[in-house]
């Protein structure tokens, strides 16, 4: 995949992450104040993966990616995060409340994105 493809596909993410900001917030706060998780990942995916629940299907939304809510540890026993690279994971994961992690999922790659929550302060 090129830059300008990735770039593409990220420009697509921000948009559909832009609407559902909010679902994405509250999924993530009732998985933490359930004590499910402290950890909680979204895949986003234009195909159907076999982790985590789908909590936003694009075809409702009219979106270009679905959203699967996970967790680290489910990622970590499914080696989609290998255990010699979980405290790296730790380090670089931001504070649930103002940011989501997203892991991206393309045909060809996937990377971590941690993208801030609208209307939540710089702190």
């Amino acid at each position: 995949m090129t830059e300008e493809e990735f770039n593409k596909i990220i420009e697509s993410l921000k948009s559909d992450l832009a609407i559902y900001d909010e679902m994405i917030k509250e999924v993530s706060q009732e998985m933490i104040a359930e004590e499910f998780t402290k950890f909680p990942v979204f895949i986003a995916t234009s195909n159907v993966v076999n982790i985590g629940e789908l909590i936003i299907d694009k075809n409702d939304q009219a979106g270009t990616f679905n959203i699967f809510a996970t967790t680290m540890e489910e990622m970590i026993e499914k080696n989609l995060i290998l255990e010699n690279r979980k405290d790296a994971f730790f380090k670089a994961y931001k504070d649930p409340k103002k940011f989501m992690c997203i892991m991206l999922l393309t045909e060809s790659t996937g990377s971590f994105i941690f993208s801030r929550y609208k209307n939540t302060s710089e702190e």
